[in-house]
């Protein structure tokens, strides 16, 4: 099964970045219409560790580490700010707060994965961002994250680490986007005041 690690955001704080991402389309009109496809807000969330392909067999031991890995790290704060872009090719907003703490829980995360077998390739150093749209052919990018540069969103908790199954495309009808499904989940460790 083909699984990632990710913070889903709670939906107070996807309601509001929804909006955000409603004014900027009214804003900047696509030119090219279906050159970008925008994620829906249901898919939205910070991977933390993309596991790819896993072997069934792997999935108890994999509970077991990403569980150890949730406890280690406590719940923490985050807002949605600013945004940003990977060339011309993803569009992205970004998070403040406790961002420390959300990379020392991505790679407890990938070293936990590894230990339970699950072989990862091509990870690179966390960058927290939640991807918005995606280009299918050249788009300038440029003019969307500069909107996206002064979105300063509400305060919101990590309070868990959830184990996301993809499940791609298969009935070929164009425009069709994955379903994501959550399999298992840990809440942190150390819960927060109040």
């Amino acid at each position: 099964m083909r699984l990632f690690a990710a913070v889903v955001p709670p939906a107070p704080a996807v309601d509001e970045l929804a909006a955000e991402v409603a004014q900027l389309r009214a804003a900047l009109p696509e030119r090219g219409r279906g050159r970008l496809r925008w994620t829906e807000p249901p898919l939205w969330h910070f991977t933390l560790a993309f596991l790819g392909e896993v072997d069934e067999a792997l999935l108890p031991d994999l509970d077991e580490r990403l569980s150890r890995a949730a406890h280690r790290h406590p719940v923490h704060e985050l807002r949605f700010d600013g945004g940003g872009r990977f060339g011309d090719r993803v569009l992205w907003v970004g998070a403040t707060g406790s961002v420390a703490t959300l990379g020392a829980l991505a790679r407890s995360t990938v070293a936990g994965a590894r230990r339970a077998g699950v072989r990862l390739e091509g990870v690179k150093p966390f960058r927290p961002h939640l991807t918005l749209a995606r280009t299918t052919g050249h788009v300038d990018l440029r003019p969307y994250a500069q909107e996206l540069a002064d979105f300063h969103g509400r305060k919101w908790w990590v309070e868990r680490l959830e184990l996301v199954r993809s499940h791609l495309p298969a009935s070929g009808v164009a425009g069709e986007r994955p379903r994501y499904e959550t399999v298992a989940a840990w809440p942190l460790g150390t819960r927060r005041a109040g």
